[in-house]
Protein backbone atom coordinates (compact mmCIF):
# COMPACT_ATOMS: atom_id res chain seq x y z
CA UNK A 1 0.00 0.00 0.00
CA UNK A 2 1.49 3.39 -0.90
CA UNK A 3 2.15 4.90 2.51
CA UNK A 4 1.32 8.25 0.78
CA UNK A 5 -2.32 7.34 0.73
CA UNK A 6 -4.91 7.07 4.12
CA UNK A 7 -7.83 5.40 4.38
CA UNK A 8 -9.60 8.66 4.25
CA UNK A 9 -8.58 9.82 1.09
CA UNK A 10 -12.02 10.39 -0.19
CA UNK A 11 -13.24 12.15 2.53
CA UNK A 12 -10.10 14.23 3.62
CA UNK A 13 -10.33 18.48 4.03
CA UNK A 14 -9.10 20.64 1.06
CA UNK A 15 -9.17 24.09 0.67
CA UNK A 16 -8.53 26.46 -1.86
CA UNK A 17 -4.49 26.29 -1.44
CA UNK A 18 -4.75 22.31 -2.11
CA UNK A 19 -5.07 23.28 -5.82
CA UNK A 20 -1.63 25.23 -5.70
CA UNK A 21 -0.02 22.42 -3.53
CA UNK A 22 -1.37 19.58 -5.84
CA UNK A 23 -2.97 20.68 -9.36
CA UNK A 24 -1.08 21.76 -12.50
CA UNK A 25 -1.33 25.75 -12.40
CA UNK A 26 -3.36 26.19 -15.67
CA UNK A 27 -5.60 28.26 -14.14
CA UNK A 28 -5.65 30.68 -11.46
CA UNK A 29 -9.42 29.63 -9.79
CA UNK A 30 -11.70 31.52 -7.35
CA UNK A 31 -10.71 32.33 -3.95
CA UNK A 32 -13.86 29.84 -2.94
CA UNK A 33 -14.57 27.14 -3.97
CA UNK A 34 -18.16 25.58 -4.90
CA UNK A 35 -19.57 22.63 -3.10
CA UNK A 36 -23.04 22.57 -4.39
CA UNK A 37 -25.50 23.60 -6.74
CA UNK A 38 -28.41 23.74 -7.92
CA UNK A 39 -30.60 25.52 -10.74
CA UNK A 40 -28.76 28.81 -10.72
CA UNK A 41 -27.50 28.51 -7.22
CA UNK A 42 -24.44 27.91 -6.22
CA UNK A 43 -23.12 27.27 -2.54
CA UNK A 44 -19.10 27.35 -1.83
CA UNK A 45 -17.94 25.50 1.45
CA UNK A 46 -18.03 28.30 3.84
CA UNK A 47 -22.31 28.10 2.80
CA UNK A 48 -22.67 31.54 0.84
CA UNK A 49 -24.71 31.58 -1.85
CA UNK A 50 -24.54 32.65 -5.19
CA UNK A 51 -26.40 33.72 -8.20
CA UNK A 52 -24.40 32.45 -11.52
CA UNK A 53 -24.63 34.10 -14.52
CA UNK A 54 -21.64 31.82 -15.94
CA UNK A 55 -23.26 28.16 -16.15
CA UNK A 56 -19.42 26.77 -16.30
CA UNK A 57 -18.63 28.95 -19.29
CA UNK A 58 -22.05 28.46 -21.36
CA UNK A 59 -22.25 24.95 -20.46
CA UNK A 60 -24.72 24.25 -17.93
CA UNK A 61 -27.38 25.58 -20.09
CA UNK A 62 -30.19 23.46 -18.47
CA UNK A 63 -28.93 24.66 -14.57
CA UNK A 64 -27.29 22.74 -12.41
CA UNK A 65 -28.25 19.38 -11.29
CA UNK A 66 -31.35 19.50 -13.79
CA UNK A 67 -34.07 16.76 -12.25
CA UNK A 68 -34.70 15.44 -15.63
CA UNK A 69 -30.98 14.72 -16.51
CA UNK A 70 -30.24 13.43 -13.32
CA UNK A 71 -32.83 10.98 -13.69
CA UNK A 72 -31.86 10.26 -17.06
CA UNK A 73 -27.96 9.55 -16.16
CA UNK A 74 -28.69 7.94 -13.02
CA UNK A 75 -30.79 5.38 -14.96
CA UNK A 76 -27.95 4.66 -17.52
CA UNK A 77 -25.52 4.45 -14.52
CA UNK A 78 -27.10 1.69 -13.51
CA UNK A 79 -27.81 0.11 -17.59
CA UNK A 80 -24.30 0.45 -19.18
CA UNK A 81 -21.26 2.82 -19.51
CA UNK A 82 -18.73 2.14 -21.83
CA UNK A 83 -18.15 0.15 -24.58
CA UNK A 84 -15.32 0.93 -26.07
CA UNK A 85 -15.50 1.60 -30.32
CA UNK A 86 -15.52 -1.70 -31.08
CA UNK A 87 -19.40 -2.00 -30.20
CA UNK A 88 -21.83 1.31 -30.72
CA UNK A 89 -24.53 1.51 -28.58
CA UNK A 90 -28.52 2.83 -28.52
CA UNK A 91 -28.19 6.37 -26.79
CA UNK A 92 -25.37 7.32 -29.06
CA UNK A 93 -27.71 6.37 -32.14
CA UNK A 94 -30.64 7.67 -30.70
CA UNK A 95 -28.61 11.14 -30.59
CA UNK A 96 -26.72 10.84 -34.26
CA UNK A 97 -30.13 10.63 -35.08
CA UNK A 98 -31.73 13.60 -33.30
CA UNK A 99 -28.90 16.06 -34.19
CA UNK A 100 -29.35 14.82 -37.98
CA UNK A 101 -32.92 15.72 -38.01
CA UNK A 102 -32.72 18.85 -36.70
CA UNK A 103 -29.89 20.41 -38.47
CA UNK A 104 -28.22 20.44 -41.84
CA UNK A 105 -25.96 17.28 -41.53
CA UNK A 106 -26.36 13.90 -42.82
CA UNK A 107 -23.30 12.41 -40.13
CA UNK A 108 -22.08 12.94 -36.76
CA UNK A 109 -18.84 12.41 -35.06
CA UNK A 110 -18.83 12.40 -31.31
CA UNK A 111 -16.00 13.18 -28.45
CA UNK A 112 -15.28 14.32 -25.47
CA UNK A 113 -14.75 18.04 -25.98
CA UNK A 114 -14.81 20.97 -28.43
CA UNK A 115 -11.48 21.28 -28.91
CA UNK A 116 -11.44 17.18 -29.82
CA UNK A 117 -15.01 18.48 -32.24
CA UNK A 118 -12.66 21.27 -33.51
CA UNK A 119 -10.01 19.17 -34.31
CA UNK A 120 -11.81 16.22 -36.16
CA UNK A 121 -13.21 19.13 -38.51
CA UNK A 122 -10.08 20.41 -39.08
CA UNK A 123 -8.59 16.75 -40.47
CA UNK A 124 -11.71 16.18 -42.06
CA UNK A 125 -11.36 19.29 -43.96
CA UNK A 126 -7.82 18.28 -44.73
CA UNK A 127 -8.54 14.72 -45.78
CA UNK A 128 -10.96 15.83 -47.82
CA UNK A 129 -9.00 18.74 -49.75
CA UNK A 130 -5.81 16.25 -50.21
CA UNK A 131 -8.43 13.40 -51.86
CA UNK A 132 -10.36 15.59 -53.94
CA UNK A 133 -7.79 18.54 -55.71
CA UNK A 134 -4.20 16.85 -54.08
CA UNK A 135 -1.79 17.94 -51.27
CA UNK A 136 -1.48 21.46 -52.49
CA UNK A 137 -4.86 22.06 -50.84
CA UNK A 138 -3.91 22.27 -47.83
CA UNK A 139 -4.14 26.02 -46.01
CA UNK A 140 -6.71 26.98 -43.05
CA UNK A 141 -8.33 30.18 -43.12
CA UNK A 142 -9.30 31.09 -39.15
CA UNK A 143 -9.74 34.79 -37.56
CA UNK A 144 -7.75 36.67 -35.25
CA UNK A 145 -8.96 36.61 -31.96
CA UNK A 146 -10.48 33.21 -32.42
CA UNK A 147 -10.79 30.72 -29.94
CA UNK A 148 -10.88 26.97 -30.99
CA UNK A 149 -9.49 24.65 -28.15
CA UNK A 150 -5.93 23.69 -26.58
CA UNK A 151 -4.61 20.88 -28.94
CA UNK A 152 -1.57 22.17 -30.67
CA UNK A 153 -3.66 21.72 -34.02
CA UNK A 154 -6.80 23.68 -32.70
CA UNK A 155 -4.48 25.90 -30.26
CA UNK A 156 -2.70 27.30 -33.48
CA UNK A 157 -5.94 27.82 -35.58
CA UNK A 158 -7.04 29.82 -32.94
CA UNK A 159 -6.31 33.50 -33.41
CA UNK A 160 -4.79 34.69 -30.29
CA UNK A 161 -1.20 34.24 -30.15
CA UNK A 162 -0.34 34.16 -26.10
CA UNK A 163 -2.23 30.89 -26.18
CA UNK A 164 0.87 29.25 -28.96
CA UNK A 165 3.70 30.72 -27.30
CA UNK A 166 6.52 28.39 -25.87
CA UNK A 167 4.38 25.68 -27.98
CA UNK A 168 6.89 26.16 -31.65
CA UNK A 169 7.08 24.75 -33.58
CA UNK A 170 3.50 24.57 -34.95
CA UNK A 171 1.59 23.04 -37.55
CA UNK A 172 1.78 24.90 -40.99
CA UNK A 173 0.06 26.38 -43.40
CA UNK A 174 -2.58 28.22 -41.14
CA UNK A 175 -3.07 32.13 -41.66
CA UNK A 176 -5.51 34.52 -39.57
CA UNK A 177 -7.96 37.31 -41.08
CA UNK A 178 -9.42 39.89 -39.56
CA UNK A 179 -12.89 38.93 -37.80
CA UNK A 180 -16.14 40.56 -39.81
CA UNK A 181 -13.76 41.60 -42.55
CA UNK A 182 -15.05 41.11 -46.04
CA UNK A 183 -11.89 42.39 -48.36
CA UNK A 184 -9.27 40.94 -46.02
CA UNK A 185 -11.61 36.76 -46.82
CA UNK A 186 -11.31 37.45 -50.29
CA UNK A 187 -7.47 38.03 -50.48
CA UNK A 188 -6.87 35.10 -48.39
CA UNK A 189 -9.50 32.46 -49.36
CA UNK A 190 -8.07 31.15 -52.51
CA UNK A 191 -7.79 28.15 -54.40
CA UNK A 192 -5.05 26.54 -52.20
CA UNK A 193 -7.24 26.93 -48.90
CA UNK A 194 -8.84 23.36 -47.90
CA UNK A 195 -11.15 24.97 -44.96
CA UNK A 196 -12.48 28.61 -43.18
CA UNK A 197 -13.12 28.33 -40.03
CA UNK A 198 -15.21 30.61 -37.99
CA UNK A 199 -17.30 31.26 -35.13
CA UNK A 200 -20.67 32.71 -35.71
CA UNK A 201 -20.18 34.92 -32.75
CA UNK A 202 -16.52 35.26 -31.06
CA UNK A 203 -16.77 34.24 -27.55
CA UNK A 204 -13.23 34.41 -25.56
CA UNK A 205 -12.25 37.24 -28.43
CA UNK A 206 -14.75 39.70 -26.80
CA UNK A 207 -18.05 38.34 -27.37
CA UNK A 208 -18.33 40.02 -31.20
CA UNK A 209 -21.81 38.34 -33.10
CA UNK A 210 -20.76 37.86 -37.24
CA UNK A 211 -22.19 39.98 -39.62
CA UNK A 212 -24.65 38.27 -41.61
CA UNK A 213 -23.04 39.72 -44.89
CA UNK A 214 -19.78 38.53 -43.50
CA UNK A 215 -20.22 34.99 -43.14
CA UNK A 216 -22.56 34.96 -46.41
CA UNK A 217 -18.98 36.15 -48.02
CA UNK A 218 -17.51 33.46 -46.39
CA UNK A 219 -19.82 30.80 -47.84
CA UNK A 220 -19.54 32.38 -51.15
CA UNK A 221 -15.86 32.14 -51.23
CA UNK A 222 -15.55 28.71 -50.05
CA UNK A 223 -18.19 27.57 -53.48
CA UNK A 224 -15.96 29.57 -55.27
CA UNK A 225 -12.61 28.23 -54.26
CA UNK A 226 -13.69 24.09 -53.47
CA UNK A 227 -12.59 25.31 -49.77
CA UNK A 228 -15.19 23.62 -46.91
CA UNK A 229 -16.61 26.24 -43.97
CA UNK A 230 -16.71 25.06 -40.68
CA UNK A 231 -18.83 26.72 -37.78
CA UNK A 232 -17.05 26.53 -34.49
CA UNK A 233 -20.55 26.22 -32.28
CA UNK A 234 -18.87 24.99 -29.09
CA UNK A 235 -19.79 27.84 -27.48
CA UNK A 236 -22.54 29.57 -29.18
CA UNK A 237 -24.16 26.35 -30.46
CA UNK A 238 -27.51 24.28 -28.28
CA UNK A 239 -29.58 26.78 -27.99
CA UNK A 240 -27.38 29.77 -26.99
CA UNK A 241 -28.37 32.25 -29.07
CA UNK A 242 -32.21 31.72 -29.41
CA UNK A 243 -32.20 29.15 -31.87
CA UNK A 244 -30.99 25.01 -31.59
CA UNK A 245 -27.31 26.58 -33.58
CA UNK A 246 -26.49 30.05 -34.54
CA UNK A 247 -26.14 29.52 -38.56
CA UNK A 248 -29.50 28.75 -38.27
CA UNK A 249 -30.65 32.68 -37.93
CA UNK A 250 -27.69 33.55 -40.41
CA UNK A 251 -28.90 32.25 -43.27
CA UNK A 252 -25.41 30.50 -43.79
CA UNK A 253 -25.00 27.10 -43.45
CA UNK A 254 -21.83 25.55 -42.67
CA UNK A 255 -20.06 21.85 -43.75
CA UNK A 256 -19.46 21.27 -41.00
CA UNK A 257 -20.37 22.04 -37.78
CA UNK A 258 -18.66 21.57 -34.21
CA UNK A 259 -20.79 21.52 -30.48
CA UNK A 260 -20.06 20.74 -27.24
CA UNK A 261 -20.13 22.46 -24.06
CA UNK A 262 -24.01 22.93 -23.58
CA UNK A 263 -24.41 19.64 -25.15
CA UNK A 264 -23.83 17.88 -22.40
CA UNK A 265 -24.92 20.07 -19.69
CA UNK A 266 -21.54 19.73 -17.96
CA UNK A 267 -20.76 15.68 -19.12
CA UNK A 268 -18.30 16.08 -21.15
CA UNK A 269 -19.13 15.71 -24.73
CA UNK A 270 -18.36 17.02 -28.34
CA UNK A 271 -19.75 16.51 -31.91
CA UNK A 272 -19.09 17.15 -35.60
CA UNK A 273 -22.01 17.38 -37.24
CA UNK A 274 -21.43 16.92 -41.62
CA UNK A 275 -22.76 15.79 -44.89
CA UNK A 276 -22.44 12.07 -46.58
CA UNK A 277 -20.57 13.32 -49.00
CA UNK A 278 -17.69 14.67 -46.53
CA UNK A 279 -18.11 12.09 -43.93
CA UNK A 280 -17.50 9.66 -46.34
CA UNK A 281 -13.58 10.69 -46.61
CA UNK A 282 -13.39 9.50 -42.83
CA UNK A 283 -13.09 6.11 -43.36
CA UNK A 284 -12.84 3.03 -40.31
CA UNK A 285 -9.59 3.84 -39.04
CA UNK A 286 -8.63 7.11 -40.32
CA UNK A 287 -9.85 8.90 -36.88
CA UNK A 288 -11.24 8.23 -33.73
CA UNK A 289 -11.50 8.17 -29.60
CA UNK A 290 -12.00 5.65 -26.98
CA UNK A 291 -14.70 7.88 -24.86
CA UNK A 292 -16.61 9.31 -27.55
CA UNK A 293 -20.22 9.11 -28.10
CA UNK A 294 -20.16 6.68 -24.66
CA UNK A 295 -23.59 5.77 -23.67
CA UNK A 296 -23.55 7.86 -20.56
CA UNK A 297 -22.72 11.39 -22.45
CA UNK A 298 -25.27 9.99 -25.48
CA UNK A 299 -28.01 10.08 -22.64
CA UNK A 300 -27.39 13.15 -20.70
CA UNK A 301 -26.92 15.14 -24.29
CA UNK A 302 -30.06 13.28 -25.89
CA UNK A 303 -32.13 15.00 -23.10
CA UNK A 304 -30.55 18.05 -23.96
CA UNK A 305 -31.70 18.26 -27.31
CA UNK A 306 -35.12 16.94 -26.51
CA UNK A 307 -35.64 20.21 -23.45
CA UNK A 308 -34.24 22.58 -25.41
CA UNK A 309 -34.75 22.30 -29.20
CA UNK A 310 -38.39 23.31 -27.86
CA UNK A 311 -40.35 26.29 -30.06
CA UNK A 312 -41.29 27.87 -26.44
CA UNK A 313 -38.27 26.75 -24.52
CA UNK A 314 -36.14 29.13 -27.23
CA UNK A 315 -38.56 32.23 -27.41
CA UNK A 316 -37.96 32.03 -23.78
CA UNK A 317 -34.04 32.60 -24.25
CA UNK A 318 -34.56 35.21 -26.78
CA UNK A 319 -37.22 36.97 -23.94
CA UNK A 320 -35.03 36.61 -21.21
CA UNK A 321 -32.08 37.79 -23.47
CA UNK A 322 -34.22 41.34 -24.40
CA UNK A 323 -34.53 41.71 -20.53
CA UNK A 324 -31.22 41.48 -19.66
CA UNK A 325 -30.21 43.71 -22.49
CA UNK A 326 -32.20 46.10 -21.36
CA UNK A 327 -30.86 46.12 -18.11
CA UNK A 328 -27.19 46.15 -18.93
CA UNK A 329 -27.80 49.35 -21.64
CA UNK A 330 -29.21 50.98 -18.70
CA UNK A 331 -26.81 50.56 -16.71
CA UNK A 332 -24.04 51.49 -19.28
CA UNK A 333 -26.30 54.71 -19.91
CA UNK A 334 -25.85 55.20 -16.36
CA UNK A 335 -22.21 54.41 -15.83
CA UNK A 336 -21.31 55.67 -19.10
CA UNK A 337 -17.43 56.16 -17.62
CA UNK A 338 -17.16 52.82 -17.50
CA UNK A 339 -18.76 50.83 -19.59
CA UNK A 340 -19.64 50.52 -23.90
CA UNK A 341 -22.63 48.99 -24.96
CA UNK A 342 -23.35 45.57 -24.38
CA UNK A 343 -23.19 42.89 -27.13
CA UNK A 344 -23.79 39.89 -27.94
CA UNK A 345 -27.20 37.07 -29.21
CA UNK A 346 -29.84 35.30 -26.51
CA UNK A 347 -28.03 34.57 -23.43
CA UNK A 348 -24.42 34.93 -24.65
CA UNK A 349 -23.16 38.61 -23.69
CA UNK A 350 -20.50 40.96 -23.44
CA UNK A 351 -20.45 44.21 -21.55
CA UNK A 352 -17.26 46.15 -22.81
CA UNK A 353 -15.01 47.89 -20.44
CA UNK A 354 -14.94 51.64 -21.17
CA UNK A 355 -11.58 53.44 -22.41
CA UNK A 356 -10.33 54.71 -18.92
CA UNK A 357 -11.05 51.23 -17.50
CA UNK A 358 -9.57 48.52 -20.07
CA UNK A 359 -7.50 45.46 -18.82
CA UNK A 360 -10.22 45.63 -15.25
CA UNK A 361 -13.16 43.27 -16.65
CA UNK A 362 -11.88 40.68 -14.67
CA UNK A 363 -11.82 43.29 -11.43
CA UNK A 364 -15.12 44.17 -11.98
CA UNK A 365 -16.49 40.68 -11.11
CA UNK A 366 -14.68 39.62 -8.12
CA UNK A 367 -16.08 42.76 -6.85
CA UNK A 368 -19.65 41.07 -8.15
CA UNK A 369 -18.54 37.61 -6.70
CA UNK A 370 -17.97 39.05 -3.20
CA UNK A 371 -21.52 40.33 -3.74
CA UNK A 372 -23.04 36.44 -4.71
CA UNK A 373 -22.82 37.18 -8.39
CA UNK A 374 -21.01 35.01 -10.64
CA UNK A 375 -19.87 36.56 -14.26
CA UNK A 376 -17.26 35.62 -16.57
CA UNK A 377 -15.08 38.01 -18.79
CA UNK A 378 -14.23 37.67 -22.58
CA UNK A 379 -10.34 38.82 -22.68
CA UNK A 380 -9.54 41.85 -20.35
CA UNK A 381 -11.98 44.68 -21.39
CA UNK A 382 -15.45 42.68 -21.53
CA UNK A 383 -17.74 41.36 -18.75
CA UNK A 384 -19.21 38.09 -20.50
CA UNK A 385 -22.69 37.29 -18.95
CA UNK A 386 -23.85 33.90 -20.23
CA UNK A 387 -26.87 32.00 -17.38
CA UNK A 388 -28.42 29.27 -17.40
CA UNK A 389 -31.15 29.14 -20.52
CA UNK A 390 -33.73 28.82 -17.80
CA UNK A 391 -32.89 31.50 -16.47
CA UNK A 392 -35.79 33.51 -14.53
CA UNK A 393 -36.80 37.39 -14.48
CA UNK A 394 -36.53 37.23 -10.73
CA UNK A 395 -32.94 35.91 -11.78
CA UNK A 396 -32.25 38.77 -13.94
CA UNK A 397 -33.60 41.49 -11.86
CA UNK A 398 -31.63 40.53 -9.12
CA UNK A 399 -28.19 39.74 -10.99
CA UNK A 400 -28.71 43.55 -11.97
CA UNK A 401 -28.67 44.46 -8.36
CA UNK A 402 -25.83 43.00 -7.65
CA UNK A 403 -24.57 44.53 -10.76
CA UNK A 404 -24.96 47.79 -9.87
CA UNK A 405 -24.22 47.10 -6.12
CA UNK A 406 -20.80 45.98 -7.54
CA UNK A 407 -20.54 48.93 -9.85
CA UNK A 408 -20.57 51.13 -6.67
CA UNK A 409 -17.82 48.91 -5.11
CA UNK A 410 -15.53 49.48 -7.94
CA UNK A 411 -15.52 53.31 -8.19
CA UNK A 412 -15.30 53.32 -4.48
CA UNK A 413 -11.85 51.92 -4.61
Amino acid sequence: MNAKLDSGVTTRPVTRQTFDEVLVPTYAPAAMVPVRASGLDVWDQEGKHYLDFTSGIAVSSLGHCNPVLVDAMTKQINTLWHLGNGYTNEPVLRLGSALTEATFADRAFFCNSGAEANEAALKLARKYAHTKFGPHKSRIISCLSSFHGRTLFTVSVGGQPKYTEGFEPLPQEINHIPYNDIDAARAAILDDVAAVIVEPIQGEGGVIPGNKEYLQALRELCDKTGALLIFDEVQSGVGRTGTLYTYMETGVTPDILTSAKALGNGYPIGAMLTTNAIAEHFNVGSHGTTYGGNPLAATVALNVIETINQPAFLARVKEASAKIFANLDKLSADYPQLFGKARGMGLLIGLPMAEGYKGRAKDLTKVAEGLGLMLLVAGFDVVRLAPALIVSDEQIAEADRIMRAAVEQFLAA
